[in-house]
């Protein structure tokens, strides 16, 4: 059987250059080194590593291991591709093209290792992929857009094209300072430092939070929204976080109450029909983060607290069992040994942070895909397989390693570590 190369993790034998050349002033300990590792499907060079070979297990981007000035600090995984962000706010990106995601400004169907995108003026503070487009927020609150435009997902008007192969600034913002941005399959949404929530893109399933518009027949209808548009159920509510899935939406206030919009059929929420406006989630107390898959969601609490629900296919909820889960149910896992910190959901997979390790769960791609030669199309869970998990198994990391950020794209994760010597 076919087997990728995986690219060495440090170990106490090993001390590579790029780990053993700073300690910290004063000190004498070694400095910590940031690392950026991806894995599972490697198809359209998604993951960065000048290959399109899928791996099993994290693996080191080469890209940044050559650049140990400018570490990367945080990574967006999307549909086929990986946006990267720097310590010193540069943006790289890496994988499919098609539509014009990279934001390279070129024709090429795909690149196999990251490459700078240029073009926002200022330090980027904030990157989001979705499944075709790509964004950055800059540390003066503008927000630039690039890739699909189909269904008005990029907010620059009606009268752009498509397929936007550059970032542009998205101007319909230009008189509020945008702090974050999420971005779904066909929409996106954004939070402003004052709170105030938007969201412009495919309006199906009431992803948007907008409501149906209703036709002169009274009819339910729903359209694009081709500019960012204020929600206005949340006006006067301050919004901290957002969150943005495939067909649904949700964000937190700051008081920790948990909004949940757009799709509610069995396969999201259990029930019937849509939500085209912002629900309260009133199982859950305190939220703290949020994140949206491809029809389930999870949610962190202030106290660490990690519940999930939606569509349980391929055990994505981590609850050890495969059945659809109606309303949120807290996830107790042995194997946590602090509360968790950090949550991202793919289309069928999960990762979470708790302490200092990698935990995920869910689709491996073992079920309903297929293998090529020199090529799969799982592996997104890092367990060194393409197994179906159903309830929460550690990344294997290596010794002196610790957890810092992590991201699940379609069937593809990512992780910013640190490392440090003995």
């Amino acid at each position: 059987m076919w087997r990728a190369r995986r690219w060495p993790w440090p170990s106490p034998r090993s001390r590579p250059r790029w780990l053993s050349t700073e300690a910290v002033a004063g000190s004498g300990e070694p400095a910590w080194r940031r690392v950026a590792a991806l894995w599972g499907n490697g198809d359209y060079g998604r993951l960065g590593l000048g290959a399109l070979e899928s791996r099993w297990n994290p693996t080191a981007c080469p890209f940044f291991l050559a650049r140990a000035g400018d570490p990367p600090a945080s990574l967006a995984c999307g549909g086929a591709h990986t946006l990267f962000l720097t310590q010193s706010g540069r943006v790289f990106a890496t994988g499919l093209n098609d539509f014009g995601q990279l934001g390279i400004g070129s024709s090429t169907t795909h690149i196999v290792d990251p490459i700078e995108v240029t073009g926002f003026g200022e330090k980027v503070v904030q990157i989001s992929a979705g499944n075709h487009h790509s964004c950055a927020v800059t540390a003066d609150g503008e927000l630039f857009v690039w890739g699909k435009n189909s269904s008005g997902q990029l907010g620059l008007g009606k009268g752009v094209g498509k397929v936007v192969s550059t970032p542009r600034k998205v101007d319909y913002l230009a008189d509020v300072r945008v702090r974050m941005v999420a971005l779904g399959s066909e929409h996106s949404i954004a939070v402003t430092e004052g709170g105030e929530a938007l969201s412009w893109g495919a309006a199906g399933a009431g992803r948007l939070g907008h409501g149906h518009k209703s036709s002169i027949l009274g009819f339910g209808m729903v359209s694009s929204e081709y500019t960012p548009r204020l929600i206005k159920n949340l006006d006067g509510v301050k919004i901290k976080r957002i969150a943005a899935g495939m067909l649904h939406s949700a964000c937190i206030d700051e008081k920790g109450t948990l909004f949940i919009f757009g799709q509610k059929t069995e396969k999201v929420f259990g029930r019937s029909n849509d939500a085209p406006r912002p629900t309260v989630v009133e199982e859950i107390q305190f939220s703290e983060e949020v994140a949206c898959g491809g029809y389930h969601t999870c949610a962190l609490t202030d106290g660490g607290d990690l519940y999930s629900w939606g569509s349980n296919e391929n055990g994505c909820l981590g609850l050890g069992v495969t059945g659809m889960v109606r309303s949120p149910e807290v996830l107790r896992s042995t194997l946590f040994k602090l509360p968790v910190s950090k949550v991202s959901c793919g289309w069928k997979h999960t990762a979470v942070i708790s302490g200092e390790d990698i935990y995920t769960w869910g689709w491996g791609g073992a079920n309903g895909t297929f293998f090529e030669e020199g090529q799969s199309s799982g592996g997104q869970l890092g367990h060194g397989n393409d197994v179906d998990y159903f309830e929460p198994m550690m990344v294997e990391l290596g010794r002196n390693a610790r957890a810092v950020h992590v991201s699940c794209g379609f069937n593809h994760t990512g992780a910013i570590f640190e490392y440090k010597e003995n």
